[in-house]
C-alpha cells in the first residue's frame, strides 16, 4: 500500500484489512513522504499490529513507492491496496482460494463497488460498470485494448511474475495498465473473482484525475505498442488493416499504430457524409463495402458511447469473429 497525504482515509483502509476473514497476511505500507498526519496515524496503527510493516521514504512518486513496497514483501501472493479504498472482509480469502484452485492463473482481480457519486462522476461510474462486465480470462484478454480491465487496488498476483516479466515501469503512461498489457503479452492468464471484494472510492485528488499519465491520450500511446505487437503476432501479413471510425480523434489515435510499423489501408464509417472520402490517401468505406473477413483485419478506435456495440454488430453480421478478424481498442 503506497501512501501519500492520506491521513483522513488510511485508517479506514487498514481496518478493512484487519477485518479480513483470512488472517495470514502482512501489510507493507510505503509512506511516500507525506506532509500531513499520515505517518502519525500509521505509527499508531502499527502499535500492537505485528502484521503491519511501515517503510518511510522521502517523496519519490507512486511508481518508486510501489517498487520499494514490492522489494519489502515476503509473501508468495501479493495483493495491491490503496490508502483511500476498502477491501471487503472476504477479499483475501476469495482471491487466495482462486489462485490456489487455478494454478495457470497468474493474476486475479474482482468486481468493485464504485465509491463515488454517480451523478457527478458518471463517466467513472460507467467505467466501473464496464470493468465489472469483463471477468473471465477470455474476456479480459479480448478487451485488454479497450481500457484497463482491472481496478489497480483490486488485484492479487503471484510473486514469480515480477521475477519473470518485471514489475512497474516509470514513464508517461499509467503504470498499472502498462503492467497488465506487458504481462498479458507474455501469456499471463488473468481473471476475476465474480463478486465485489473492493470498495473503489473516487476522491477528487485521485491521480487518475490529476496526472497526465492517466489521461486518454496516454492510454492510447501505451496500448498502441502492445496492440501492434498482438496484430503482428496474430494476423497474417497479407491481410489489410482497416480502422473502424473516420473521425479526426479516431484517426489520431489509430495513427499511433503506424509508429509501431503497421500500415493502415483505410477507414470504415457509418456516417454517409464520410463514406467515399479520401483522407490522406486512405479511403472511407461503409460497413456494406467490407471485404470478406479473411482479406482484412479491423481495429475499432471509436470511443463514443455505444460505438463498440454498433461496430461489433455490423462486423458480426458480416461473419467477422472478434479476436480473429477484428478487435476493439476504444
Amino acid at each position: 500500500m503506497p501512501v501519500f497525504n492520506a491521513a483522513s482515509t488510511v485508517e479506514r483502509a487498514v481496518e478493512s484489512l484487519r477485518r479480513q476473514t483470512f488472517p495470514d497476511w502482512e501489510l507493507v505500507v510505503v509512506d511516500d513522504g507525506s506532509t500531513d498526519a499520515t505517518r502519525t496515524v500509521l505509527m499508531r496503527l502499527g502499535r500492537g499490529e505485528p502484521r503491519l510493516r511501515l517503510r518511510l521514504m522521502p517523496h519519490v512518486g507512486l511508481v518508486r513507492a510501489l517498487r520499494e513496497g514490492l522489494a519489502e514483501v515476503r509473501g508468495e501472493l501479493i495483493a495491491r491496496m490503496d490508502a483511500d479504498d476498502e477491501s471487503l472482509p472476504d477479499r483475501l480469502a476469495a482471491q487466495t482460494t482462486f489462485l490456489q484452485r487455478h494454478p495457470r492463473a497468474g493474476l486475479v482481480g474482482s468486481l468493485v463497488e464504485f465509491g463515488g457519486d454517480r451523478a457527478t462522476a458518471g463517466g467513472y461510474a460507467l467505467h466501473v460498470d464496464w470493468m465489472n462486465s469483463v471477468v473471465t480470462p477470455e474476456d479480459i484478454a479480448l478487451n485488454r485494448f479497450v481500457e484497463s480491465p482491472f481496478a489497480h487496488p483490486s488485484v492479487m498476483f503471484r510473486r514469480g511474475l515480477l521475477e519473470r516479466h518485471g514489475g512497474y515501469r516509470e514513464g508517461d503512461f499509467p503504470e498499472d495498465y502498462e503492467l497488465w498489457l506487458r504481462w498479458l503479452d507474455a501469456g499471463v492468464v488473468m481473471a476475476k473473482v465474480p463478486q465485489v471484494l473492493l470498495r473503489w472510492n473516487d476522491p477528487p485528488e485521485r491521480l487518475s484525475r490529476t496526472d497526465g499519465r492517466y489521461g486518454a491520450e496516454a492510454f492510447y500511446r501505451c496500448k498502441a505498442e502492445y496492440l501492434a505487437r498482438w496484430i503482428k503476432g496474430h494476423v497474417a501479413p497479407g491481410r489489410r488493416l482497416l480502422v473502424w471510425g473516420a473521425g479526426r480523434p479516431t484517426r489520431k489515435r489509430a495513427e499511433h499504430l503506424t509508429r509501431h510499423g503497421l500500415g493502415i489501408e483505410g477507414y470504415i464509417d457509418i456516417d454517409p457524409r464520410k463514406v467515399g472520402r479520401d483522407l490522406a490517401g486512405r479511403r472511407v468505406i461503409s460497413p456494406d463495402e467490407l471485404p470478406v473477413p479473411g482479406a482484412v483485419f479491423v481495429v475499432g478506435f471509436v470511443a463514443k458511447r455505444g460505438a463498440r456495440e454498433v461496430a461489433r454488430g455490423h462486423l458480426g453480421a458480416r461473419g467477422f469473429v472478434e479476436g480473429r478478424d477484428f478487435l476493439v481498442a476504444a
